[in-house]
C-alpha cells in the first residue's frame, strides 16, 4: 500500500509543478517518492518486480498526464484520451527499463542511464512520427524565465537534466539516512541540494542583469479577429475574413508599422497553391500594401495542389481517385508592395490531425483515422528548410506556424537561416479556455531565451502577445477578445551557443544511455552461459 502511495504522491507532485498554475520547484521533488518505491521494490525479496515498477510507474505518470493535458480532450476525445494513455505507457517503459538496468549496476551508474534514457526518450519525441513533447521536462520552466537563462546555452533538455539531477540526489540522500540513521547525512544532503537548486537560478539572474536587448527595433502590428473554428471559421468566406483584417489592422496601425501578423489558416476557404494571386487573400492583402506600402502583411493560409501526375506523388499526398491526388498545406504567405508573395508550408505536424504516422504500416491495419477538426481532413504537406521573409528596409522575420513553436532545435532553423525576429501565428481555440492556450503560449518564452529573439505572436482565438529576448511578455491581448496588438520587437543577429548546436545534450545522452545498457546487460549474459 506505501508503495502505491509513493506513486501517487509523484503523479500528484509533478502535476501540481507544471505551467501555468504549477510552482516549478516542485519539478525537483516529483519523483523521488517513484524512486523511492522503484529502490525499495528492487532490494526487497518479493516476487514480480517488473510487473509492480511498471503498474506503479503507469499511475504516477498517467496522473500527471491526466491533470496536464485533460484539456485535449476538448478538441477530440480519442486523440486526448490516446495521448494521455499512450504518453504515460512510454514514460512507464522508460521507468521500467530504469529499474532493469539499476538492478545491475551500482548507484552512480544507474542514475546516468535515468537521466540519459530520459532525456533520450524526449528527444524521440521531439523526432519521430508520434511526436508529443507537451511534457518535455524542461518545459515545466516556462513561467519563470528568470530562473532560466542559461536556455541560450544548454536549451530545454538544460532543465531536463536540472531536475532530475535533483530528484536522484535527494534519492540518495533518503536513501543513506534510511542505512545510517544519520541525521548529518540529511544536514549535508539538504545544503547540497539547496546548492544545486539555487545555483542555477543565481547565474540565471547574473545573466539576466547583464543581458542587454539589442537596440534596434521595428513595430509590429499582430490581429487576432476571435473566429470560432468550431461554429465559424470554416463557414466565413475569406472575403469576410479579408475584411475583417484589414478593418482590424486600419483601426490600430501607425506610419511607424512595418508588419501586419494575422493568425494560422486565418483564410480558411482552400486555394489553389498556384492562384493566391487570384484569391481573396491575395487580393486583400495586396490591396492593403498598396495602400501602405511602407508595411509588409503575414497570415497564415490553407492551401491545396492538385495534381494527376504520379511522379509528383510524395508521401504526404492525399489520394482523391485513379491518377487524382492533392497535396494539402497549413501555409504561411508574405507580401510586400511591389514584390512577389513568399510562402512557408508547416512542417511540424500534430499527430492525427495533419499527420498520419507511419501510415505505409498503420493505414492498412486501422484504414483512415484522421481526426477532423473541421476543413479538409488530409495529410498536411511540409517543406524541409525553416523559410524566412525579408522585410524591405528592415530585417528578416521567421514564421512559426502553431505547434512548430513547441519544438526547440527546430525553431533554431529559422534562425541560423537569418531570422531577426520570430512570428508565431497560432489557433488555439481547439481545446476550449483551459491550459493548453496558456501552456502553449508559455512555452514559446522558451524559443525567446534560447534563440534571444523577440516574438510576436498572433492567436485566432487564444492569447495574441509580445515577448521580448529575455522570455518576458510585454504586452497581452486577452482570450476570446476581438482585437490588435501594436508593439515594437527587437531586431537581433546574435547567435547563441544553443541556436548554433541544437540539441546536443540529447545527443551525447543518446550515447551515454546506449553505453550503459550496453555495460550493464553483457556482463549479464556473460555470467549465463
Amino acid at each position: 500500500m506505501k508503495h502505491l502511495l509513493y506513486a501517487l504522491l509523484s503523479g500528484i507532485i509533478l502535476a501540481l509543478a507544471w505551467p501555468t498554475y504549477g510552482f516549478p520547484i516542485l519539478l525537483f521533488f516529483g519523483f523521488v517518492p517513484l524512486l523511492y518505491a522503484e529502490f525499495s521494490i528492487r532490494n526487497s525479496t518479493s516476487g514480480a518486480q517488473k510487473w509492480k515498477i511498471f503498474g506503479l510507474s503507469y499511475i504516477s505518470f498517467l496522473i500527471w498526464n491526466l491533470i496536464t493535458t485533460y484539456w485535449l480532450y476538448f478538441s477530440t476525445p480519442f486523440g486526448g484520451i490516446f495521448a494521455i494513455t499512450v504518453n504515460s505507457l512510454l514514460m512507464s517503459l522508460v521507468f521500467l527499463l530504469f529499474h532493469v538496468v539499476a538492478k545491475r549496476v551500482n548507484f552512480k551508474a544507474a542514475a546516468s542511464f535515468l537521466i540519459s534514457i530520459w532525456i533520450a526518450f524526449e528527444y524521440l519525441h521531439l523526432n519521430w512520427e508520434f511526436s508529443w513533447p507537451w511534457l518535455n521536462l524542461g518545459n515545466g520552466f516556462s513561467e519563470f524565465p528568470h530562473w532560466i537563462q542559461w536556455y541560450e546555452f544548454t536549451g530545454t533538455f538544460g532543465g531536463t537534466l536540472w531536475v532530475l539531477l535533483v530528484n536522484l540526489a535527494l534519492l540518495k540522500m533518503l536513501i543513506l539516512f534510511q542505512q545510517h540513521k544519520d541525521r548529518k547525512i540529511l544536514y549535508r544532503g539538504i545544503i547540497k541540494n539547496a546548492l544545486l537548486i539555487l545555483l542555477p537560478i543565481g547565474i540565471s539572474y547574473l545573466i539576466l542583469w547583464s543581458y542587454e536587448e539589442s537596440e534596434a527595433s521595428i513595430e509590429a502590428l499582430v490581429l487576432q479577429p476571435n473566429v470560432n473554428p468550431y461554429t465559424e471559421k470554416y463557414n466565413v468566406n475569406d472575403t469576410r475574413i479579408g475584411e475583417l483584417l484589414i478593418e482590424l489592422a486600419q483601426d490600430s496601425l501607425t506610419p511607424d508599422t512595418k508588419i501586419i501578423i494575422a493568425p494560422e489558416t486565418v483564410f480558411a476557404d482552400g486555394t489553389p497553391f498556384r492562384q493566391f494571386n487570384r484569391s481573396q487573400a491575395g487580393y486583400y492583402s495586396r490591396e492593403f500594401v498598396n495602400r501602405h506600402p511602407e508595411m509588409a502583411f503575414l497570415s497564415g493560409i490553407s492551401f491545396y495542389e492538385r495534381f494527376n501526375d504520379p511522379k509528383r506523388v510524395r508521401k504526404q499526398s492525399n489520394q482523391i481517385g485513379p491518377s487524382d491526388w492533392f497535396d494539402d498545406y497549413n501555409s504561411a504567405f508574405f507580401i510586400t508592395a511591389n514584390d512577389s508573395a513568399s510562402f512557408y508550408h508547416k512542417s511540424k505536424l500534430v499527430v492525427g490531425v495533419e499527420n498520419f504516422p507511419y501510415q505505409s504500416i498503420l493505414k492498412p491495419l486501422l484504414g483512415n483515422v484522421m481526426i477532423d477538426l473541421g476543413g479538409t481532413v488530409a495529410m498536411k504537406t511540409t517543406q524541409k528548410e525553416r523559410g524566412i521573409f525579408d522585410i524591405p528596409g528592415s530585417e528578416e522575420v521567421g514564421p512559426i506556424i502553431c505547434y512548430e513553436s513547441v519544438y526547440g532545435d527546430f525553431v533554431t532553423g529559422y534562425v541560423n537561416n537569418g531570422a531577426n525576429f520570430l512570428a508565431i501565428i497560432t489557433n488555439d481555440a481547439w481545446w476550449g479556455n483551459t491550459q493548453g492556450h496558456k501552456q502553449h503560449l508559455s512555452y514559446a518564452r522558451l524559443r525567446a531565451i534560447e534563440n534571444r529573439r523577440a516574438i510576436a505572436r498572433s492567436a485566432n482565438t487564444g492569447i495574441s502577445a509580445f515577448i521580448n529576448e529575455k522570455g518576458e511578455i510585454t504586452k497581452t491581448l486577452a482570450y476570446e477578445e476581438q482585437g490588435a496588438l501594436r508593439g515594437n520587437v527587437t531586431l537581433n543577429d546574435r547567435v547563441t551557443f544553443y541556436t548554433r548546436h541544437g540539441d546536443y545534450i540529447a545527443r551525447i545522452s543518446l550515447f551515454l544511455s546506449l553505453f550503459i545498457f550496453l555495460f550493464a546487460m553483457v556482463p549479464w549474459k556473460r555470467s549465463r552461459r
